[in-house]
């Protein structure tokens, strides 16, 4: 396998990952099995992964890229991590599934609930969309209320209770921002902006009970890295206390990443319910919800909320997640990790302060984003315009030519394994420069007069 990458594909090259794009667009959706993907964010063509190790991953053709997607978050160990290789190994020889409750199912969740105080339960599911979805009907079960309350710029999967969109009228009441959601759907759901606790304490003041949760990214990161003011999560808290909602924390991005106790831990603010998955399963499927036992016994077969799963507690998905879970406790691990982020910081910044148009590396523990605009990073998601958007899909066509994967998309942010270390840095920052360069010319990225 070739190291860095020139950026240049031979024709017969490009014809062969072109062919495996037409095969795949002919009996997948797009292509793709989920719409980023698609690369049509960035205008480009997709790319067709063929293996992955440690920092970086290779296309069918051979090609290799510093991976700084890392499958939008799981991997916080690089890929094909060998403890991870080997759980699975192990358990997959002893059956891929059960329908039974399995020793590992049971292992996972207590080490999970060891790393958060204010949970009692788990609940294993399979992606982090299912995870939300039970923790909303959880909520709505436990305060016998109906009203969602999320904000614009956070993402919590593809079920019809949040996918919406701002509304008109008294009450800002919202539409479905997908097709075949029905408008009852999400008549009780409130949408309100990131960054306006006012917005917060009007919806409450005129809907208070009526709300069963306040449902948060505490590190929002589908719309950018969406770093919020300090008193931002505290006063959310108090809040819904005000209200006698529940208080979610979706943290499937978040959860074992910023903090090994994730978004309570580092903050101080603890959720009524989190909702976790990513990490949590080490690149395999899983999703979870955790909280007290007082809200978490409403799931049947104690009580009456309704939730199961065929594949749910898998056992080579539980040992994938045992495997990374552990190493994400491990304070040797995390030092490694912490390192590796502050060292690929440090290796960029210089850098992006040479670029011909407006670049800032935001980083927040493992996750970073490369924000376009001109201007501090924002909180709210609609600070990016055109221009901003331009810019990220030059940077990433360039960044790609010479050998670094960033997400195909201005509002995806990346991420940092322990496996990029000091060397995979310096290899990223000199792409950077190379990229930069190459657009230093085009005047369509400069900032109106």
């Amino acid at each position: 396998m070739s190291g860095t990458t020139s950026g240049v594909l031979s024709e017969a090259r490009n014809g062969a990952m072109a062919g495996w794009v037409e095969r795949a667009r002919r009996v997948l959706p797009g292509g793709v099995s989920s719409p980023v993907r698609s690369f049509r964010g960035v205008g480009e063509e997709p790319l067709l992964a063929a293996r992955g190790a440690g920092p970086y991953v290779w296309d069918l053709e051979g090609r290799r890229y510093v991976d700084c997607i890392l499958s939008f978050g799981p991997l916080l160990f690089g890929h094909a991590h060998p403890r991870i290789v080997e759980a699975v190994q192990r358990a997959v020889a002893d059956g891929s599934c059960y329908g039974l409750t399995s020793r590992g199912e049971v292992e996972l969740a207590e080490l999970l609930l060891s790393a958060l105080p204010f949970a009692e339960r788990v609940r294993f599911v399979n992606s982090g969309t299912e995870a939300v979805m039970t923790a909303i009907r959880l909520a709505r079960a436990a305060t016998k209320r109906n009203v969602l309350l999320r904000f614009e710029g956070c993402y919590h999967g593809h079920s019809d209770a949040v996918l919406v969109r701002g509304g008109s009228g008294l009450h800002a009441l919202p539409d479905a921002s997908s097709a075949g959601v029905p408008p009852g759907r999400v008549a009780d759901t409130r949408l309100v902006p990131l960054d306006d606790l006012d917005a917060v304490a009007d919806v409450i003041a005129r809907e208070g009970d009526q709300i069963a949760a306040l449902l948060v990214e505490p590190v929002p990161a589908n719309s950018g890295l969406l770093l919020q003011r300090p008193d931002f999560l505290p006063t959310l808290r108090k809040l819904a206390d005000s209200c006698g909602a529940l208080l979610i924390f979706d943290e499937v991005i978040s959860g074992l990443r910023v903090a090994p106790g994730g978004a309570a831990e580092r903050f101080g603010v603890a959720p009524d319910l989190v909702t976790l998955g990513k990490i949590v399963g080490g690149g395999l499927p899983v999703g979870a919800v955790a909280g007290p036992a007082r809200v978490m016994d409403l799931l049947a077969p104690l009580g009456p909320v309704y939730q199961a799963g065929t594949l749910s507690g898998n056992p080579v998905a539980m040992a994938a997640g045992l495997a990374s879970v552990q190493l994400a406790l491990d304070p040797l691990e995390r030092a490694q990790l912490d390192a590796c982020s502050a060292g690929l910081e440090a290796a960029l910044a210089p850098v992006c302060r040479t670029a011909p148009f407006s670049l800032t590396p935001l980083f927040f523990g493992s996750m970073f984003w490369l924000w376009t605009g001109d201007g501090a990073p924002p909180r709210r998601a609609d600070r990016a315009d055109a221009l901003v958007r331009r810019r990220f899909a030059r940077l990433h066509e360039r960044l790609r030519a010479h050998g670094v994967l960033l997400a195909p998309a201005q509002d995806e942010v990346g991420f940092v394994s322990s496996a990029h270390d000091r060397a995979v840095a310096q290899e990223f920052a000199a792409a950077l420069k190379r990229s930069l360069a190459d657009l230093a010319d085009d005047a369509t990225l400069r900032s109106p007069d």
